[in-house]
């Protein structure tokens, strides 16, 4: 018997306060249509004022705890993948387990921007294998409206908030590809392409700073290596995108999205996409988009699924998995 780190819940979270394309007309040079056209994003939310990454975080969470039938004391860990955590430190980990009432186990932050949620499912996948814990709760949440520059057009438009989570917990598998949970997992980063998506600010620089982003160098390295990085971990199961019943991608842009899919050869009305509705939420993407697409009724126990996402670092990687 193999054993497998296997999903019971899934839930998410977004702010009130839904931003539409329209409301950048005027304060800035763009339109409604300049961004439908090289995004495909309609709107987002943004995160109220004395409302923190930790708080969505927690929102997230007791859905998915809830979507579980568990409570935060059945919990062994809690890992949260975040770029925009509330304070240096503590993380916001240890923040959602506090809010919670977990006073067990241990919680940390993972950071690889959007890639982030799949490094944090793949060390919740690591754990769960080696022993280490049996029930991980994995979050990605983010407050991007907090390191937006509203003067450059390129990134401020993209960006979103929100918060998504799964409760991943250790089952008796066959060891094939017909198991139920993550099936593989394969994750890189590569420190020379840093200077094409990064943030210009830090603690040690003395000021929070904000998103710069090359955006023609972003397309062309995520189309390339998210393809890749799929291909890779079906590859290790030996899967191919025809067993796929659903890509869910990091939902970054709709051309993107649309670019990765042509190259796995899976049609989009097999892709989960709101990236219309929330735009870029990093970290959050992915869960938000597995949470909307289960609520949605699209997702269903036994489909086969691969997730997958790029972010400052560069980092990407992708997960497989069987629902």
């Amino acid at each position: 018997m193999t054993k497998r780190a296997v999903v019971r819940g899934v839930g998410h979270y977004l702010p009130e306060r839904v931003v539409p394309n329209t409301e950048f007309e005027g304060k800035i040079d763009t339109t409604d249509e300049w961004i439908r056209t090289r995004s495909g994003i309609e709107r987002r939310h943004f995160a109220a004022e004395g409302e923190h990454t930790s708080d969505l975080a927690v929102a997230a969470a007791r859905a998915a705890l809830e979507d579980a039938g568990m409570e935060a004391g059945d919990l062994d860990a809690i890992i949260l993948a975040t770029s925009t955590p509330d304070l240096t430190f503590p993380s916001a980990a240890t923040m959602v387990q506090k809010a919670l009432g977990m006073t067990r186990g241990f919680a940390f932050d993972v950071q690889a921007v959007c890639a982030g949620f799949i490094y944090a499912m793949s060390t919740a996948n690591a754990m769960i294998l080696s022993g280490q814990a049996n029930r991980v709760l994995v979050i990605g949440a983010e407050t991007f409206s907090r390191i937006l520059d509203w003067e450059d057009r390129s990134t401020c438009v993209l960006f979103g908030d929100g918060a998504g989570a799964l409760v991943l917990e250790g089952a008796e598998g066959t060891g094939t590809a017909a198991d139920r949970g993550i099936l593989a997992t394969d994750l890189h980063s590569d420190g020379r392409f840093g200077d094409i998506l990064y943030v210009d600010g830090g603690v040690s620089k003395g000021h929070s700073g904000f998103v710069r982003m090359l955006g023609k160098e972003v397309f062309r390295h995520a189309v390339e290596k998210l393809a890749a990085t799929a291909h890779a971990a079906l590859d290790k199961v030996g899967l191919s995108g025809a067993d796929v019943d659903w890509i869910v991608p990091h939902q970054a842009n709709l051309r993107i999205i649309k670019a990765t899919a042509q190259r796995m050869q899976v049609p989009m009305d097999h892709v989960i996409v709101t990236v219309q509705d929330h735009g870029n939420t990093s970290a959050a993407s992915i869960p938000l988009a597995l949470s909307v697409g289960k609520a949605q009724g699209k997702i269903k126990p036994g489909d086969l699924i691969v997730t997958e996402a790029i972010g400052g670092g560069l980092a990407w990687g992708a997960v497989v998995l069987r629902w």
